[in-house]
């Protein structure tokens, strides 16, 4: 999608997206993924989702990677967080404790910043680009990661005919085939959710899966 459609979702509160809570396969999976506490997790489109906050007591340094200031500030209002904030080449940087928000593009992050990331968190950036785009980003992100670098990857599978996104259908073919020759795939969870999504029955659809994968960079 072009950057001012997520502006203007953004400056007019089109955020069904944004949850109130932190996201339970989060909670449930990320652990076993075993990233050392300290190191840099990256969360790329993250909105204003507390799972940031998470993973900040965790132990993690985190990166949030957000077009939209207005997400921006009502995450550190939300939290009441006072950040500081210095320009880059990639756009402004917010920072507050040890959760640092990149306020631009995330295909303007430069290859020492996505080496220093030891970890991924990916609950709502593939499902929100269409095909090429997601191409140009797993590409991008995950390519440019360290060796050995580990996430945890959200997306959605349904009937795209059924609904037009965002968010878009990604379903497991498409993943490994995204990820192939740069980042291992393990897929470790699959569930039907439409029972628990029920704005996305009004919009058509007749099943809904939630795929839950750990990526790992390859050496």
């Amino acid at each position: 999608m072009e950057a001012q459609f997520w502006l203007d979702r953004w400056r007019e509160g089109v955020t069904g997206f944004h949850q109130e809570r932190v996201t339970p396969l989060l909670a449930k999976y990320w652990p076993g993924l075993e990233v050392t506490p300290g190191s840099r997790v990256l969360v790329p489109l993250c909105g204003k989702t507390l799972d940031m906050v998470w993973l900040a007591e965790q132990g993690h340094e985190v990166l949030g990677v957000e077009l939209s200031p207005l997400a921006v500030e009502q995450f550190f209002a939300a939290n009441g967080l006072t950040p500081t904030m210095r320009k880059t080449a990639a756009g402004d940087l917010y920072r507050a404790g040890n959760i640092e928000i990149l306020c631009g593009d995330i295909f303007a992050l430069d290859a020492e910043t996505l080496a220093a990331c030891a970890g991924v968190y990916d609950r709502a950036a593939l499902v929100a680009l269409p095909p090429d785009m997601r191409k140009r980003y797993a590409a991008h992100v995950y390519a440019g990661l360290a060796p050995g670098a580990r996430g945890l990857l959200i997306t959605l599978d349904y009937d795209q005919e059924m609904m037009a996104g965002p968010p878009f259908s990604v379903g497991d073919a498409e993943v490994q085939a995204l990820y192939e020759g740069h980042t291992q795939v393990r897929q470790l969870d699959r569930r039907a959710m439409l029972d628990k999504e029920p704005k996305f029955k009004e919009r058509g659809l007749t099943w809904l899966d939630t795929l839950v994968y750990a990526l790992e960079r390859r050496g």
